[in-house]
């Protein structure tokens, strides 16, 4: 085997041996995909795509070449031969040396394409995978949040009875979802438009009995005063009339 075809035989050699290993199924996708942004790999991928043209190159013109020396001495059919043993075993070594060069050369090509998709279609299935993991927390997320809404509007809903306030059933013909979430809304609305007026009231009456209490505190002030003079003059009485 002649250098070239060598080299062509190991390069199918090392395409089937990264085959093989992309297909081994307990090596997940995304540690694929981590390999496949490691720095190394970001740093030959620069070139990878001149590099993998280059092969492809190569290949394909090893492939036209090694077919062509197949139709070349592909004429034992053509040529009588019988009387030349030797020229026979001599031309049939030669294609047989072709048709193993041309396998060679195509099953190259194939894998070299097939390790290429193989690595695309993983990073993608990563990719997806990811996407995947983050719409199912998004859907979660949503699902606690829708049902944490439910329950409050329940909760809401029962407050609103205990109230006495008449709240419309859902399954009522002609009250849709966003009818009732709109007479929900009103509700509530004038529900906390009552308890700022409430508010309000309930400050007023605080500063009315704070003012209440500091008068009655004047009051019991002026009224010590009082009885403080009055004893005073019931003493100067007592004393006028001695």
């Amino acid at each position: 085997m002649s250098l070239q075809w060598t080299a062509v035989a190991t390069f199918l050699y090392v395409e089937v041996f990264f085959v093989l290993l992309l297909c081994i199924p307990f090596i997940s996708p995304k540690r694929w995909n981590k390999i496949f942004k490691s720095r190394i790999v970001q740093t030959i991928a620069l070139y990878g795509n001149t590099s993998f043209m280059v092969a492809m190159a190569i290949l394909v013109f090893l492939l036209i070449d090694a077919f062509r020396e197949v139709r070349k001495y592909s004429v034992t059919e053509k040529v009588d031969l019988t009387n030349n043993p030797t020229a026979i075993e001599h031309i049939h070594m030669k294609l047989f040396r072709a048709q193993r060069n041309e396998y060679i050369a195509g099953f190259a090509l194939l894998l070299c394409l097939l390790l290429r998709r193989l690595a695309t279609l993983l990073s993608q299935q990563a990719s997806l995978m990811a996407s995947n993991e983050a719409f199912k927390k998004q859907a979660e997320g949503a699902s606690t949040a829708a049902k944490k809404y439910m329950e409050d509007n329940e909760v809401l809903q029962e407050k609103l009875r205990d109230a006495g306030i008449e709240v419309p059933e859902g399954g009522k013909k002609g009250a849709g979802i966003q009818e009732e979430n709109k007479t929900l809304k009103q509700e509530v609305k004038t529900l906390k438009e009552e308890l700022d007026t409430t508010k309000k009231a309930l400050q007023k009456s605080d500063s009315d009995v704070q003012a209440m209490k500091k008068q009655a505190e004047n009051l019991t002030v002026e009224y010590d005063r009082l009885l403080d003079e009055h004893s005073k003059l019931l003493a100067s009485s007592d004393k006028k009339s001695d």
